[in-house]
């Protein structure tokens, strides 16, 4: 019986401590879909990195004044595959970031495409369908 029990001890704590990095992160649930923005801006950090591939932008609101961005992408690996590189953007380049809001109001988001000045595309397709993030 003592063995049992210290069994199941040992089990749960395993699946406790397994488990729980899969709890901590985020899902995409903290992200509006329903009302994806456009944001016109600047970047001022590119990291690709684990977990997430992430551009900083300086985007100037209607009063011009600078707000700061945080737009998340998937992993670096799960970017590759859509055409995206350590290289896609730099800082300086001026940008055009699609991507579904924070809910909570916070200046961050997921981003759905990027597109630069010049009206290329970067990377593959994120866009959803019916987007146009260009303007």
């Amino acid at each position: 019986m003592k063995k049992r029990r210290l069994a199941l001890g040992i089990a749960v704590g395993w699946l406790l401590m397994v488990g729980s990095p899969a709890f901590a992160h985020h899902g995409v649930g903290e992200y509006d879909a329903e009302h994806p923005i456009v944001l016109k801006g600047t970047v001022t950090e590119f990291a690709w990195q684990n977990p997430h591939v992430e551009i900083d932008l300086d985007v100037k609101d209607d009063n011009g004044n600078v707000e700061h961005w945080i737009c998340l992408a998937a992993s670096p690996s799960a970017m590759a595959k859509f055409g995206w590189n350590r290289d896609s953007v730099k800082p300086g380049d001026q940008v055009f970031v699609g991507l579904r809001p924070s809910k909570n109001g916070a200046h961050t988001g997921a981003f759905i495409k990027v597109t630069l000045a010049n009206g290329e595309v970067v990377g593959g397709s994120r866009q959803q369908p019916g987007q146009d993030h260009s303007q």
